[in-house]
């Protein structure tokens, strides 16, 4: 079992940035991380993600340029800069875990709990 904690996240105007972190209790037998968000009303959606030994990325194309993902390996974190913020990147922002290369949220077996983001206009 591997435990995902998120933290960082907050209220913030239009334009502003955040940053999250998400750490996870071991890195053994996990190959990516990846981000994930759920605005009310909404499907939860892939954001980006990253992999922890070559530190290959992907977005999704809502947050291409604005948002960038990153890696501590040394203290098992995964970062989400995020920058230029709007109104409609307001959701829960999960944090997930997974042993594979991929973007769908199906083949991440471990998540986080979810931290509020909340982009006032």
């Amino acid at each position: 079992q591997v435990q995902v904690v998120e933290s960082g996240g907050g209220l913030v105007q239009a334009g502003g940035s955040l940053r999250l972190s998400c750490t996870a209790s071991r890195t053994f037998g996990i190959y990516r991380m990846g981000w994930f968000r759920q605005a009310p009303g909404k499907e939860r959606e892939f954001v980006a993600a990253i992999s922890w030994s070559a530190g290959s990325t992907d977005y999704a194309d809502s947050v291409k340029g604005r948002f960038i993902i990153s890696r501590d390996n040394a203290k098992n974190t995964v970062y989400l800069q995020m920058n230029s913020l709007k109104p409609e990147d307001t959701a829960v922002y999960y944090c997930a875990a997974g042993p594979i290369r991929d973007t769908n949220q199906k083949e991440f077996p471990y998540w986080g709990q979810g931290t509020q983001v909340t982009v006032s206009s």
